[in-house]
């Protein structure tokens, strides 16, 4: 993986994308709409594509879900999903909540904020901090998928609640970067 240097915090500047955990045990993937909101019951870490759409991968990486998070292991060797607390340093670092998401925000170099992935009006976007941050969007709970082109979804290590965990999140019409608390 490509990274990057942030403040004091090195950063992958790609999207995840792996099948297996660190450990060399595979990750779960596969499951229908049903079949992954089910999860939930089992807290079973699980990843998916987009749209079960292999193509999607290349651009956005996979989606997981927050129990394969939750394993420690999902990151590669040496790296870590990050804690609520590195985005809050993340986005503190960047000037705070209100501008950090168009920092971080991918934007077609020399035509910014246009882009060729965020939907109009990519609001704010720089890219200034090489971050790239794509709007893969994420699988819903009920096993659909939303918001690819609107938004950019990152899980955190943290957990908020027994059924929530904590999250960023960055939006097309927006510079925002949200902290938001999401279904596991």
């Amino acid at each position: 993986y490509n990274t990057l240097q942030i403040g004091d915090q090195v950063w992958m500047a790609e999207n995840l994308k792996v099948t297996h955990y660190n450990d060399g045990t595979e990750i779960p993937t596969g499951y229908s709409n049903a079949e992954w909101a089910d999860l939930d019951d089992t807290e079973t870490g699980a990843y998916c594509v987009y749209d079960d759409d292999e193509n999607n991968a290349d651009t956005y990486g996979y989606l997981y879900n927050w129990y394969a998070v939750e394993t420690g292991n999902l990151a590669p060797e040496g790296w870590h999903v990050p804690t609520d607390g590195e985005y809050t340093a993340l986005s503190d670092y960047l000037g705070g909540t209100s501008v950090a998401g168009g920092k971080l925000k991918e934007c077609t170099e020399g035509s910014c904020p246009e882009s060729e992935y965020w939907y109009s009006p990519n609001t704010g976007a720089t890219n200034e901090s090489g971050f790239t941050g794509l709007p893969g969007g994420y699988r819903l709970r009920s096993g659909d998928y939303a918001q690819m082109g609107f938004i950019g979804f990152f899980w955190s290590s943290t957990e908020d609640n027994s059924n929530e965990a904590w999250s960023r999140e960055l939006c097309y019409d927006h510079s925002d970067i949200y902290q938001d608390n999401y279904y596991k």
